[in-house]
This record gives C-alpha cells, sequence and structure tokens, in this order.
C-alpha cells in the first residue's frame, strides 16, 4: 500500500496526516491551557514524519494558526493546509459566511498569522446556502491566479456541489465526514478515487467512540494493535486518496495514531470490516 499521495499532482504528503483542531481551548475556542505543550505536540509530528497538516482560521478562531507558525515556520517540507468560510461567535459555535468579501479577508489574514505568501492548500471550509456557490469557489480562483493560493480544496461537500465546483476550478482536495461508522460520502470517496483527488476525512476516529467496538478490539488484539490504529489503517485501505488526520493534544496518542500505518490489514479482515 503506498504511503504517500501527490496533492494537485505535485505536493507530496505522507497520507496520514494531523489535524490542528485540537491544539486550541475547550470548544475549539481560544488557547490552549499549555501552549508550550501544544508547540512540542507540532514540532513532534513532523519529527515522526507527518508532513500534512490541517487547520482553519475557525480553529480557536485564529489560535491554531498562530501556533502552527510559532512552532514550525518556515515549515520546510510540510504542507500547511487552512480553510475559510466559517465564523465563530463562541465555544462549539459555528456558521458559515462564503460571502466572496469574506473568503478574501479571510485568506489574507491566514497569511498572515502563518507567515506566508501563499497557502499551498486553501479549502472552502463549508457550503454557505445563501450564497451561490460559483461565487464562494470563484473567490478562492481568484485568489489562486493572484498567487495567494496554490491549490484549492472544498469541505463538506456532497458529489453534485463538487461537479459544480470542478467545472470553475481544479479541486484537488476534498474534506468530508468518514470514519467506519459513518459513511455517508462513500459516493464522494469513489469520486475523489476516480479524478485523483485526496479524500481528508475528518473526525476518522469518532473521537474515541470506535474504540468500544467488539470487533475492533478483537481486531487489535490480533494485530497487536490498539482499536484507533486499526480503524486509520481501515481509513488508508479503503482508498489510495485517503488522507486521514487525526488529530489530538498527546504526544503519546500523536504517536500511537501514526504507527498506524504499519498495520497491514489483511483481506478477509478489511471486508469484515467494510
Amino acid at each position: 500500500m503506498k504511503q504517500t499521495f501527490d496533492i494537485g499532482g505535485e505536493l507530496t504528503v505522507r497520507r496520514l496526516g494531523f489535524g490542528a483542531m485540537r491544539i486550541t481551548g475547550e470548544g475549539i475556542w481560544g488557547w490552549p491551557k499549555d501552549r508550550d505543550a501544544a508547540k512540542r505536540l507540532l514540532r513532534r509530528a513532523v519529527e515522526i514524519g507527518v508532513n500534512l497538516i490541517d487547520t482553519s482560521d475557525a480553529y480557536g478562531p485564529e489560535t491554531s494558526e498562530y501556533l502552527l507558525a510559532e512552532a514550525l515556520h518556515p515549515y520546510e517540507g510540510v504542507v500547511i493546509a487552512t480553510k475559510g468560510g466559517l465564523e465563530r461567535s463562541g465555544p462549539d459555535e459555528w456558521s458559515t459566511n462564503g460571502r466572496p468579501e469574506h473568503l478574501r479577508i479571510a485568506c489574507h489574514n491566514s497569511l498572515r498569522r502563518l507567515e506566508v505568501e501563499r497557502i499551498d492548500l486553501y479549502q472552502l471550509h463549508a457550503i454557505d446556502d445563501d450564497v451561490p456557490l460559483e461565487e464562494s469557489v470563484g473567490a478562492l480562483v481568484d485568489l489562486q491566479k493572484e498567487g495567494k493560493i496554490r491549490h484549492i480544496g472544498v469541505s463538506n461537500f456532497p458529489v453534485p456541489a463538487l461537479e459544480r465546483a470542478q467545472k470553475i476550478a481544479k479541486i484537488v482536495t476534498v474534506q468530508n465526514r468518514f470514519n467506519l461508522s459513518d459513511r455517508k460520502h462513500e459516493a464522494v470517496v469513489d469520486h475523489c478515487e476516480a479524478h485523483g483527488i485526496g479524500f481528508i476525512p475528518w473526525y476518522p476516529l469518532a473521537t474515541g467512540a470506535l474504540t468500544g467496538s467488539d470487533e475492533l478490539e478483537a481486531l487489535a488484539r490480533k494485530y497487536d494493535a490498539s482499536a484507533g490504529q486499526i480503524a486509520l489503517a481501515w481509513l488508508l485501505r479503503r482508498s489510495p486518496v485517503m488522507l486521514p488526520i487525526p488529530g489530538t493534544s498527546s504526544i503519546e496518542h500523536l504517536e500511537e495514531n501514526f504507527a498506524a500505518e504499519g498495520v497491514a490489514l489483511s483481506d478477509e479482515d478489511f471486508e469484515a470490516l467494510s
């Protein structure tokens, strides 16, 4: 099984990345209790070979991007993917804003916080039902033409919306919720595989909820692995375009997650889980 994927045909990343949502405060709001620990976690991720880190201006808001810059700038060999299109009014509160003028400001602010002149992968965080999809994606195309964005991705998109976006932009990644127990977006995974688009499953471990499964626990014993590692190994096996981004605030959990690359599920066990 190939362990790397070429985003946009040119940015080679390890397929198992890191989601930087949970390095923020409780409710994905504000700073973490220990900023230095969060930065040590990010540096450790890079040390063990992670070179795809996903964040958003909405995580904190802003604090995740600031921490990435403090810990990792100038990001040598690391692809930083961020997103715009959601706004925050408080802990665990999210609202969409896909207006072109908002996305332009959001992108420029992410450039400033990340301390870069161009963002490798900029994603529309969600569809705004009050704004034509073509206008939201079109704003990212304009930013790409200006050299502010290298590649464009989308998040929380069903297939019909993805096909609309593809008519006006080269979409290189799709980030939707997907894990062993939530496969609503199977059709999106298949569409991405058919078109060479990276699929970034968010919530890949359902925040630990999957680890209570008897079947997963049995397989974990069989492979001398954790249940979470089995769940990640299944995702990696599900499609060659799958780019899981498990997040954590613990170095121990980080290292456990990335050991999932070494778990090779048999055909029989993969099919049983599928």
